[in-house]
């Protein structure tokens, strides 16, 4: 059976359980989904363009559990983090395995007219608004897209109306917590209008690790007219832990969206950035950082595409993998027709720290305009041996010399956050995880009650 099939089995099964569990406006989409799945043989499978290295159909094909029913599964939400890093104060909402929790005293905390709560509860309380972002940048017709519209129930809305700027971080983090092997259709929606400002954080955890679990996570960020937005995704989960999280994003005149992805520690991951620059004058940053060791496999696709004159654009991922880890990387730069004066650059540098490591990668160009400065570059290398030599000779231990240098090696990436607190953490973290050892990255200040939940092991898609 394919894994295509196994889950439009469970949907036409399950038809009326998923609705009742969701809202109206988020069911919409499922129908549509539903059919373009039934015509679709099998999502990409590895060497599919665009998939040399990561197949898809592999990670969905194991069957996981998923919570249809809307079950409570247990998770102590202080137990959870256990932080060794300075204290970062954020606006924090919880989303354990595919259900939101907001934080405690959350909304007392929000500037007046901000948003930020269940995509289900957003639905119902603010129909219109959500109708008219849901579903709209995610391409309804791919089908790992249909697949998240076809199942999911639930998710995470950020609104920031018009020249709001929310100064205290927005923090989502996500735990996998079950007793079964689960996976989780996850959802995120930012709306930001005209002149707002904003700073976002998901941080991905596996609350127990010797469960596999797999995220389907489609997050769709619309920037306004001169808005400004930093969105911060941070994975830590665990090694029997995938993950395949989409993101589209869709810019307006004189907007601004940085967008960092940083990959600590995982099993396999697939992310995707789809970013369009449809407005003039509008700039994304897109960095990524990736440590890879044991058996990890962390692959990053990027599409960034310039529509209208005057954008700039700049992207920067950086690999080190270890003993037999794997990394992939394919970044495009697409200048339409008309899109004058645009900037844009794209950079991928790798250190591979041992033999068994491997890593794949394609930078593309697709200019179809002239008057525009574009340029791409990709290297893939081990430790500089003079520089190695140069420490030790001076009594630096040999560990500790390879630690420095890719600590050095990881700084510009690190120095593209703008997150104060979070930009101090990572240097902190990075420097854990080249060391061997675990460090824990999530928001220290939850203070709240327990949620301790009794298991119920009807959760299932048996």
């Amino acid at each position: 059976m394919s894994s295509i099939l196994q889950y439009t089995e469970l949907y036409r099964d399950n038809a009326e359980l998923i609705d009742k569990g969701s809202a109206p406006v988020l069911n919409k989409l499922r129908r549509q989904a539903f059919e373009t799945l039934s015509e679709t043989a099998s999502f990409p499978a590895k060497h599919t363009e665009g998939f040399e290295k990561t197949s898809i159909e592999d990670l969905f094909a194991p069957d996981y559990g998923i919570n249809i029913l809307r079950k409570n599964l247990p998770v102590n939400l202080a137990a959870t983090f256990r932080c060794d890093v300075p204290r970062m104060s954020t606006l924090t909402g919880f989303v354990v395995n595919d259900a939101f929790i907001p934080g405690h005293d959350i909304e007392r905390k929000l500037p007046e007219g901000v948003i930020f709560c269940s995509l289900a509860k957003a639905a119902e309380q603010y129909p219109g608004l959500v109708e008219k972002h849901y579903g709209r940048l995610a391409p309804a017709g791919d089908a790992t897209v249909a697949l998240n519209n076809m199942l999911v129930q639930d998710g995470v809305f950020i609104y920031i109306p018009r020249n709001v700027i929310v100064e205290r971080p927005i923090q989502i983090v996500n735990i996998f917590s079950s007793p079964i092997p689960l996976m989780a259709l996850r959802r995120i929606l930012v709306v930001a209008e005209q002149g707002a400002k904003a700073s976002i954080l998901v941080c991905d955890h596996t609350n127990d690790t010797t469960q596999n679990y797999l995220s389907s996570q489609i997050i769709e960020i619309f920037a306004g007219p001169g808005s400004d937005i930093g969105f911060y995704d941070m994975e830590e989960s665990s090694p029997l832990t995938s993950r395949y999280s989409r993101l589209f994003a869709s810019q307006q005149q004189d907007s601004r969206l940085l967008v960092d992805g940083i990959t600590l520690a995982n099993g396999k991951t697939r992310n995707d950035y789809t970013i369009n620059l449809d407005g003039p004058n509008a700039e994304a940053m897109l960095g990524g950082m990736a440590i890879g060791s044991g058996n990890q496999h962390i692959d990053n696709n990027s599409q960034l595409t310039h529509t209208a004159p005057y954008c700039r654009s700049n992207q920067i991922f950086k690999y080190i993998l270890d003993d037999e880890a794997t990394g992939a990387f394919e970044g495009g730069i697409n200048v339409s027709h008309g899109a004058i004066k645009t900037q844009a650059y794209q950079s991928n540098r790798n250190l591979l720290a041992s033999q068994g490591a491997r890593m794949h990668t394609k930078p593309q160009l697709l200019i179809f305009c002239d008057d525009v400065k574009c340029s791409h570059g990709a290297t893939t290398g081990q430790l500089d041996q003079d520089a190695l030599f140069y420490m030790r000779q001076r009594g630096i231990s040999e560990k500790l010399a390879k630690t420095m240098l890719m600590q050095a090696f990881m700084a510009d990436v690190i120095e593209t956050v703008e997150m104060d607190g979070l930009r101090q953490r990572l240097h902190h973290l990075v420097e854990k995880h080249l060391h061997g050892e675990a460090a824990f990255c999530s928001d220290c200040s939850f203070t709240g009650t327990d949620h301790d939940i009794a298991p119920n092991p009807e959760n299932s898609n048996e």
